[in-house]
């Protein structure tokens, strides 16, 4: 059984993750910030279920709160076997139009936050020449949003951290993997209207649009042992969106 940490795991990819992860076996570690409610619930899915799962409290933008859950995760087991960096905001707003705090706070909940989750996880994982980290960025970090740039250039700044990072801890039985979802359908898109959907439907290949669990078993690929000589990639769940 693998000890599994999913950051923003309250609803949406998050959500769909942990409960692929439980459902195979793995003891899950489920983070969220402000939706105690939607994490409870899913506590009780899991548990009446027989699932293994913890819900644990912390703002993964503030080192401190990193901290203090990766304190309270090693006193419940030994550490984390695989860590998804799932927490992200969106905002949509003309460049001239965002602010000094939109940027720093898209920066701290999109990019410092795998950065911060990252460096308390992997001393675990270095004594025991295992681990698997897979950072959710999004298909505008590979090219790019209208209206969309300081949450493009978090995105961006995610998929750089992986390819960085898979270099650094190779040797140490790491891989470092980072998923690019397309559109799917979660509370980030709520504010989308059906015409938004349908015009993006139209534009995917696969005339589809994807879920939370799409990602969810891409993640799952990436942490398991069958793909242990993939590092360093970034995987596309996008329908062909973006090739």
């Amino acid at each position: 059984m693998r000890n599994v940490l999913i950051t923003g795991a309250s609803r949406g990819i998050g959500a769909a993750t942990a409960k692929v992860f439980a459902e195979n076996g793995d003891n899950v570690f489920i983070n969220y910030c402000h939706s105690e409610d939607c994490a409870r619930k899913i506590l009780d899915e899991f548990k009446n279920n027989g699932l293994s799962a913890r819900i644990v409290k912390a703002d993964v933008s503030n080192s401190e709160e990193v901290n203090r859950m990766f304190g309270y995760i090693t006193e419940e087991c030994k550490g984390i076997d695989v860590l998804v960096n799932n927490a992200g905001i969106a905002q949509t707003k003309l460049f001239t139009d965002i602010t000094n705090d939109d940027w720093n706070r898209m920066i701290s909940v999109n990019l410092s936050s795998a950065f911060y989750c990252c460096k308390a996880a992997l001393p675990h994982m270095i004594r025991q020449h295992f681990g698997r980290i897979i950072n959710i960025s999004s298909m505008w970090g590979q090219t790019g949003g209208s209206c969309e740039v300081h949450y493009s250039a978090a995105k961006a700044g995610i998929i750089g951290l992986t390819k960085a990072l898979a270099m650094e801890e190779g040797l140490s039985g790491i891989t470092v993997n980072c998923i690019a979802p397309g559109v799917i359908k979660t509370d980030m898109t709520s504010e989308l209207s059906e015409e938004d959907f349908t015009s993006l439907k139209n534009e995917t290949p696969t005339g589809t649009l994807g879920t939370p669990v799409d990602v969810a078993k891409a993640v799952f690929f990436l942490a398991d042992n069958s793909s242990s000589f993939i590092t360093g990639q970034v995987l596309g769940v996008n329908g062909g969106f973006v090739m």
